[in-house]
């Protein structure tokens, strides 16, 4: 997802006087600056009101100085690109930042890889150029800040875990141990390379629920792509894939997780070390962190950082 009027007063000019001289003539004296007088027969003769001619008109005022049209605004120096790898889980919020910063920075580009945190991980260690990498949890960003790859990583935004079901729910699932029943079919995240996974593993444990995945996932859209499409029937994601599918049009609903079995997922940004771009990384996370950033995460369901 801020008028005042004045009235003039109006003035009444008074109506000219006329006197009659002789029954043959008339005098009318007006308010103007000379009076004529009339004699009939003889021609009509004008006298002057005053001896010394008035001034045709009181001198102008002095004009006021033009305003100078305001300065253009300045356009950011910073220049280059970068490469943003990030949680699949930001798509949507960090497609708006991005263009968001472009809009500020014209001369800088942008490219977003979007995986699973894991798969990120993996891609960077393998010698992926990353300039920045946004992760969903904070063990795969240890593996990079812990091995000396980035440098001071910075929490900039908590999640939740939501119930993805089908539009208007036909199994009528309403909590965790409903994932249970025989007549559900349930996909997950895979808990070894994607946090949303790990995270839901750990809420049916705090649920007492065990469950028997159709599916593991690479990342938290192939989830929620799957109970669209009706190949399953719930998942567990994080609220803002939820809401983000809901807005796209996807044919999706959620079911809130009670607070004492839902967990709080991180996530933390950090620039790589190797990264040549070091200028429009920095750039990138500050933003990101910074009040724009942050009220454009929240407008997709992200909480502060914890």
């Amino acid at each position: 997802m801020i008028a005042t009027g004045c009235s003039g007063n109006k003035v009444k000019t008074s109506s000219s006087s006329s006197a009659s001289a002789t029954p043959t003539s008339t005098v009318t004296e007006t308010a103007t600056p000379s009076v004529t007088v009339t004699a009939t027969p003889t021609p009509t003769v004008t006298a002057a009101a005053s001896a010394t001619p008035k001034p045709s008109g009181s001198p102008s005022a002095t004009p006021k100085p033009t305003a100078k049209p305001s300065a253009t605004p300045s356009v950011s120096s910073l220049s280059g690109s970068a490469n943003i790898f990030a949680a699949a889980s930001l798509t949507g919020a960090f497609n708006k930042i991005k263009a968001d910063f472009i809009a500020l920075n014209p001369k800088v580009n942008l490219t977003m890889n979007y995986n699973g945190s894991g798969s990120l991980v993996t891609q960077i260690q393998n010698g992926a150029p990353a300039d920045v990498f946004a992760s969903a949890d904070g063990d795969n960003m240890n593996k990079l800040s812990g091995t000396g790859k980035i440098d001071f990583p910075q929490n900039f935004a908590d999640n939740l875990l939501e119930i993805v079901v089908q539009q208007n729910n036909p199994k009528h699932i309403a909590t965790l141990a409903d994932l249970a029943r025989p007549d559900v079919s349930v996909v997950l995240g895979d808990p070894a390379s994607v946090p949303a996974g790990k995270y839901a593993k750990q809420a049916l444990a705090a649920a007492g629920v065990s469950v028997t995945p159709k599916s593991l996932e690479l990342n938290v859209t192939a989830v929620t792509q799957k109970i669209a499409l009706q190949e399953a029937d719930a998942g567990i994601v994080y609220v803002t894939d939820v809401k983000a599918s809901v807005a796209a049009g996807q044919f999706v609903d959620g079911v809130p997780i009670p607070p004492a079995q839902n967990i709080v997922a991180v996530y933390p940004i950090g620039v790589l070390k190797s990264s040549p771009n070091q200028a429009v990384a920095q750039a990138f996370v500050a933003y990101v962190k910074s009040p724009a950033g942050q009220a454009t995460l929240a407008s997709f369901g992200f909480l502060p950082p914890s």
